[in-house]
């Protein structure tokens, strides 16, 4: 490992600052703010910021005297930083994904659901992160995840990161939210609360942050992330998408909500038991600033990556990436927590998979480090043909 060509890592937040923070890469995962071993990295979430920043104004934002004396761990930690998508692909895999490869490196693609008919309809399509997650405290796997909740009553859809320590706790935080929430900064609650092994329920940027970890020795917290489950995800949106286009435009006020998806569109299913859809396209104006060059729509670190994508709403499309995830969903196949059926039974959504992949990593700017926007070389086109020889 080496960020200078000597052997030695020496990057800190100042390099960070400049290359990620604000250079339009950071996704906001807070992974630097984490692995921060002297607490003076903030998170700033106001107005849909998320980003973090340097609490010691000495030296400037993007100042800091640890750095200077030789700290390190924020960069470390960071999953934008550098050459980081060849470092965890060689650190999971042994090897760096293929062009072709655009929805990552994995072993397996399954449709899976919860058999638990009650973690079924509770969890959004088939269930399977929140089956997966009891299963693991179960099992001791793990001891507790990081997950995301919705505030208070839920009826502001302000989504917040908490932590999951029971069956009732991870179904109190099953379904999806289309704003941001930063599951990681729960870390230090769920150490607080005497956690050793945790599970991270996150987004693809935050999926990466555990291997970005464990690769570039960022200090403690890299040991306690056993099991990583990641969340297809094309963007989020700003919690302004609420009043400026949901209720202004449709009169969908967010305490009426009950339940959200997109398929295509975005579903909203209100209290009173009615159905709306919002063709996205209305709704890529409120897309949040740091989803806008991430590459990866499909959760390439993570053990499992999951996603309602796909012809069938009630099936969870599965990646299986690693023999940790491997394992474990053999396991619950094989005590029947888990039904499954083949990926190839629905080829739309493996194609959509890789649709979306592909989008994805074209976002990723060409004036960065090389290879998250690598993409396979288009199909040759078919020999034209003489009209003369065609047949009359």
């Amino acid at each position: 490992m080496s960020a200078n060509g000597n052997g030695r890592w020496t990057p800190h937040w100042a390099q960070l600052f400049d290359e990620v923070v604000t250079s339009g890469l950071c996704t906001g995962c807070s992974g630097c703010v984490v692995a921060c071993p002297f607490d003076v990295l903030g998170y700033n979430e106001a107005d849909g910021v998320y980003k973090p920043f340097h609490l010691e104004a000495e030296g400037g934002p993007g100042g800091c005297g640890h750095g200077e004396r030789g700290c390190t761990s924020c960069t470390r930690a960071c999953p934008r930083f550098r050459s980081w998508e060849p470092e965890i692909d060689t650190h999971l895999f042994g090897r760096v994904r293929r062009p072709e490869e655009v929805d990552g490196i994995s072993k397996d693609i399954i449709l899976a659901r919860a058999s638990d008919d009650y973690v079924h309809q509770l969890g959004q399509d088939g269930g399977l992160v929140s089956a997966l997650l009891i299963w693991c405290l179960e099992h001791d796997y793990i001891d507790a995840a990081l997950v995301s909740y919705l505030e208070g009553d839920g009826s502001s859809w302000k989504a917040v990161p908490g932590v999951a320590r029971t069956r009732d706790q991870v179904l109190a935080a099953a379904g999806s939210r289309y704003t941001y929430s930063v599951p990681p900064m729960a870390y230090d609650e769920a150490v607080a609360g005497g956690a050793e092994k945790l599970a991270l329920v996150g987004m693809s940027c935050h999926s990466s942050v555990p291997p970005m970890m464990t690769v570039r020795k960022a200090g403690k917290p890299a040991r306690r992330f056993v099991l990583n489950v990641g969340l297809l995800c094309s963007k989020t949106f700003d919690d302004a998408i609420f009043p400026e286009l949901f209720e202004a435009k449709y009169g969908l006020r967010k305490q009426d909500m009950v339940k959200m998806n997109i398929k295509g569109v975005f579903q909203i299913w209100m209290r009173n038991g009615d159905y709306h859809e919002i063709p996205l396209k209305e709704c890529h104006a409120w897309t949040r600033e740091g989803c806008k060059t991430c590459p990866d729509f499909a959760a390439q670190h993570a053990d499992i990556s999951t996603g309602g994508i796909g012809a069938f709403n009630d099936w969870t499309l599965t990646i299986v990436r690693t023999d940790l995830g491997r394992e474990i969903i053999i396991r619950m196949l094989e005590d029947g927590s888990l039904v499954a059926r083949p990926g190839d039974d629905d080829p739309g959504a493996i194609a959509l998979l890789r649709k979306l992949s592909v989008r994805s990593r074209k976002r990723w700017p060409a004036t960065a480090v090389e290879g998250p926007g690598r993409l396979p070389p288009p199909a040759p086109k078919p020999p034209a043909q003489d009209p003369a020889a065609l047949p009359a």
